[in-house]
Order: C-alpha cells, then structure tokens, then sequence
C-alpha cells in the first residue's frame, strides 16, 4: 500500500515539474520573412543554366535566391527583356581558382572597369553569370557558380553601382568556355562573365 502511494506521489512530482518547465515564455524577438516569400518554397536553379557549391572539386550554378537548376536570374524582375549584349565587357570576364569563389586581385581592375562602365551609362544593368569547370557534382558545381556571381556583384556594389542594377545567375559547368578537359579549359572554365543589359525602347 504504502509503495502504491509512494509511485503516485513520485508520478504526480514528476508531472508538475514537467508541466512547470513547459510553461517558459516564447521568444522576445522574431524574424518575419519577407511578405514574397512567407509560405512559399522556392522552385530554383540546377536545371540547365545558373547556380552552386560544395565539395572538394569545381563548378556550380545556383542563382541568387533561387535554388540549383532555375536559369532565372536574380535581381531586379524588371530587366526581364532587355536587350542582352554579351560582347561589350567580354574582355572583363574575371577567373577564379580552382574550387573557390574569391576575388583575386590580378581581377580587380575588370571588376572596376565594369562598375565604371555602368556608371557612365546609367539606364543600362548588368548580369552576372557565374561557371565552373567540369570536375564535381551538377548541385555542387550550381553552388559554386552562384557564389562566384554574388562575389562579384557584392564587389561592383562596394564600388557605388546599385544592387538593383547587377543580376546574378550560376550556369554552373552547364555552358563551358572551353569544352576540354586540360587544367587550360578548366582555368577558362572557371569565371565570371558580364552580360549588359539594355532598357527596351520605348
């Protein structure tokens, strides 16, 4: 009898204190997600065109915002389009080395070139398309690829020109600049290029 007390006792002991350390506040300070996103999961990148990361090997594609396999290109909507010039500021396409997305700084002086370009020519923007070589995952190489294009966009942001002006996308190894497979193509393969955009006419 007495044991039968005592286990109720130790049963109702053990449910108040459960019930009493159950009873804290809820957080002080929320995040709220921004209205666009709140419920949504993004559909995004790896199919094809931009993204990436990961892995001890090269190439990615992910666009800004967007997950591996979605070609769209973050940034501004509006520039949905608008003229593509690819020629234009093809001689400031900026490498990088093998399985990183850091600026170096025999590139800094394309990267200045182009945010000079765009702030004498206000009405245009610019995509940014960031690849990798061949060496690593579809996913990993998107990843990648995405990192180097918001590399550079954070530098031509540091550099005065407005983020609503610089989109961003990852082709990951999807679009090689040199289809071989020599440590050559891969250090071609490896970069950031420059897509001007122009407003359509009125």
């Amino acid at each position: 009898m007495k044991f039968i007390k005592l286990t109720h006792l130790l049963v109702l002991a053990l449910a108040l204190t459960v019930a009493g350390s159950g009873c804290k506040k809820g957080p002080q300070k929320t995040t709220p997600l921004p209205s666009g996103y709140a419920g949504k999961v993004p559909s995004d990148p790896g199919s094809g065109d931009p993204l990436g990361s990961s892995g001890k090997t090269d190439g990615t594609g992910v666009e800004s915002g967007k997950l591996p396999g979605d070609p769209t290109a973050q940034g501004k909507p509006g520039h949905d389009g608008w003229a593509e010039d690819a020629a234009t500021l093809k001689a400031d396409t900026v490498y990088f080395a093998f399985d990183s997305s850091v600026l170096r700084s025999s590139d800094a002086s394309n990267v200045r070139s182009v945010a000079d370009y765009l702030k004498s020519n206000s009405a245009k923007a610019v995509r940014v398309e960031g690849h990798c070589d061949e060496r690593g995952t579809e996913e990993y190489n998107r990843s990648l690829g995405e990192r180097r294009a918001l590399a550079i966009r954070e530098e031509l942001i540091k550099l005065g020109i407005s983020g609503d002006r610089v989109d961003t996308i990852s082709y990951g190894k999807d679009r090689p600049a040199d289809p071989g497979h020599s440590d050559s193509a891969h250090d071609k393969n490896r970069r950031g290029e420059f897509i001007l955009l122009s407003p359509p006419a009125a």
